[in-house]
């Protein structure tokens, strides 16, 4: 990790810490759920509440030269019974880059790979990527059944891009549910309208499908504050099945949760482990050190969600 990097994660970390530890002394505050940046819990918001997040995510270096991507994501969530949850969003990404590609060509990143920069070109752009609207249903409860289960769909539509993701939520609570666990394994085929062969003025929609199994754990170490870990394994293929792989790669890493009767913020820092491996779909020269770098992959991630309840 660049020394650069290390002191900004530190200080975004020591901001959270600073807001949050303010926070603890407002008259109502109580411990909340969404104790994770990545991995959701089969936690639902009781019939008739209403929440606001925003979420930040900060993807950051790949094999050479510069590379910066945020994606933002601003939600309204309501529970329309103590079982369903049902939400809406929208989702707008900014990226920067140069010479972070394979053999140091300029790349833009998945939700902007329609984009052609030359090879050596400073490239910088934002765009809208679409709408979303998520359903999470919990069919039993961690709190009053042996394991917490949950199934999540979430269709996005966009300019540029449609996806259909579908979710299996796994939760397991231990010593009086202060120890958290959670798994969610994804299926998510994706379509993106891409130029065709290089051509800008052919264009067509292309699809992926990315298959996920992600777990996480969290143990609240006093009160309203939680603390653990995340591991994200991704797989991406260039088909509806389980064929033609083309990447996979695991992140790792700390989160921090606080959560009050009306606000929680969590912060989630990851970093790839060198464990990916080549695929016979793989882009040539992507993977690097045993990290693949293709346009969804990076070395770092960094994510934030705020909320607010009403």
């Amino acid at each position: 990790m660049s020394h650069a990097f290390a002191r900004r994660s530190r200080g975004l970390l020591a901001l959270l810490a600073l807001v949050t530890l303010s926070l603890s002394y407002l008259p109502n505050a109580r411990s909340e759920e969404s104790q994770f940046g990545y991995v959701y819990t089969t936690d639902l918001l009781p019939k008739g509440a209403k929440e606001v997040e925003q979420w930040a995510t900060w993807r950051r270096q790949k094999v050479s030269g510069y590379f910066d991507q945020i994606d933002g994501r601003t939600e309204f969530e309501y529970g329309l019974t103590d079982k369903l949850q049902v939400a809406f969003y929208a989702n707008y990404v900014w990226a920067r880059a140069y010479h972070n590609g394979p053999f140091g060509e300029t790349t833009p990143p998945e939700p902007l790979s329609y984009d052609r920069p030359g090879p050596d070109d400073h490239y910088n752009a934002k765009r809208f990527v679409g709408f979303s609207g998520e359903a999470i249903y919990r069919l039993w409860s961690p709190y009053t059944d042996p394991l917490g289960v949950a199934v999540y769909i979430e269709p996005t539509i966009g300019p540029a891009f449609r996806e259909l993701e579908a979710k299996l939520i796994l939760q397991k609570n231990f010593l009086d549910d202060r120890l958290v666990t959670a798994v969610n394994v994804t299926y998510a085929p994706e379509w993106r309208y891409d130029i065709v062969d290089g051509d800008p003025s052919r264009k067509k929609w292309g699809y992926e499908t990315d298959v996920n199994v992600d777990a996480a754990a969290s143990y609240r170490f006093a009160p309203n504050w939680s603390a653990g870990v995340e591991l994200l394994n991704e797989h991406e293929y260039n088909s509806y099945t389980f064929s033609k792989e083309t990447n996979n790669g695991y992140y790792f890493g700390p989160v921090i949760h606080y959560g009050g009767k009306r606000f929680f913020i969590t912060a989630t820092f990851l970093e790839q482990m060198p464990w990916a491996t080549e695929h016979a779909e793989t882009v040539p020269g992507a993977i690097v050190g045993r990290r693949v770098y293709d346009n969804d992959f990076e070395k770092y991630r960094v994510r934030i969600k705020a909320g607010w309840y009403f």
